[in-house]
């Protein structure tokens, strides 16, 4: 099938030879994390139910959560949450089909209970977290659903990828991913609220790590402290690990013990307190938000995984620029891909995918072109295998 695929060299300072870089991720427990994963949680809940059902993912798009930070005391030793948070499910489901009403808004609201309460191991979510459900309803035929012979893209919008990461990069996602998923384990005064920001100078990076701790697994400040250094000793080793450039990390720079100002919290989340959080504020689908590079402004967390282009767009521009790299062994050092849909037509024949290259040194262009033309050619022709991909956690959308 021909598509307007086209290859062009990446006219660009290589991303690692740039003086400064800068890099953010924000962690699970983040307000807009939080939004990102509720708002995916109730699409992949709905698309179960549409295909356990109807044998096919019917419309939806749950991109629009919002949360509203609550109320709380904390207090070495124990405090208190005062007023709940407040999480709201807004977007359009097709709640009815052929006459038959679906129970979608008890389908959406467990699944969000479900996924908050899988992320926040010391939040009570059927005390401390109120949901409210205001998703739009709509209606099908499915006889003139299943007469459509292609999926249609129902925006006409652009996605972005690029590969391979840099250092930064790299040590921004996984330094995040060591203290959430691994580190919180042992380390139980550690929060799931944790954002950090990467900022290379050179050759010298620094992490700022902003960590909620939990008020009831910590006595004094001077436990306070001991567990701020255990996050930065263990963040240094993880970081050898993964770069041998000079790395400083600064954990919870806006502490001021004169004061007796702590990031401390009785959930181990900044939304107890006031910190709202919306869909699409924080990570782009690669998990990271990285200024240096192109990114696209589409929230991906959500939106319906057959033919919301803001979304499949932005994941096959990750896969597209990861598999070029990886299958033209070493002959690419970037790769960005950015690839723009048409409302109204095929979601695998787009407007244009553009491929932009920086081969490795010694290397043309044209020795790496058709390997990169077959990749994006391979992943147009399995389009329709990314929502199995998202329903069974193979990609992520934050």
């Amino acid at each position: 099938m021909a598509r307007n695929i086209v290859v062009e060299p990446l006219r660009t300072v290589h991303i690692e030879e740039q003086n400064i870089e800068l890099v953010e991720r924000k962690g699970l427990g983040h307000p807009d994390s939080i939004a990102d994963g509720v708002s995916e949680s109730v699409s992949r809940a709905l698309s179960r139910m549409y295909l356990d059902e109807f044998g096919r993912i019917l419309h939806h798009n749950t991109d629009e959560t919002q949360v509203v930070g609550g109320a709380s005391i904390p207090k070495f030793g124990g405090g208190r949450m005062t007023h709940p948070i407040y999480i709201l499910l807004v977007g359009r489901a097709t709640t009815e089909v052929d006459g038959e009403k679906l129970p979608f808004r008890q389908i959406a609201v467990e699944a969000a209970q479900q996924y908050v309460g899988s992320i926040c191991a010391h939040l009570d979510v059927k005390k401390q977290v109120e949901f409210d459900c205001r998703i739009g309803q709509g209606s099908v035929d499915l006889r003139g659903v299943f007469e459509q012979k292609a999926v249609l893209s129902n925006d006409t919008s652009f996605g972005v990828g690029f590969a391979p990461y840099s250092d930064t990069e790299r040590l921004v996602l996984e330094s995040e991913r060591f203290l959430t998923l691994k580190l919180k384990k042992k380390l139980k005064a550690l929060g799931e609220d944790v954002k950090v920001m990467g900022y290379r100078d050179g050759d010298r990076i620094r992490l700022t790590v902003a960590a909620a701790l939990v008020d009831s697994e910590i006595k004094d400040a001077s436990e306070y402290q001991n567990v701020c250094e255990e996050i930065h000793d263990r963040l240094a080793d993880q970081a050898s690990k993964l770069t041998t450039r000079e790395v400083q990390i600064d954990v919870n720079t806006a502490d001021d013990p004169e004061l007796g100002r702590y990031y401390l919290t009785v959930t181990g989340l900044s939304m107890e307190a006031g910190d709202d959080g919306s869909v699409g504020r924080g990570n782009r689908a690669n998990g990271l938000i990285t200024p240096c590079r192109p990114m696209s402004l589409e929230a991906s967390a959500g939106k319906n995984p057959v033919n919301h282009v803001g979304k499949i767009y932005n994941l096959l521009g990750i896969q597209i620029a990861q598999d070029i790299v990886q299958e033209t062994g070493g002959n690419v050092k970037e790769v960005h891909v950015k690839i723009l849909s048409q409302i109204g037509k095929p979601v695998d024949q787009p407007q244009v995918a553009s491929l932009q290259i920086l081969p490795a040194a010694g290397v043309k262009l044209g020795q790496v072109k058709r390997e990169a033309e077959a990749v994006a050619q391979r992943w147009f022709d399995s389009i329709d295998t990314i929502p199995q991909k998202l329903l069974t956690d193979k990609l992520s959308v934050f």
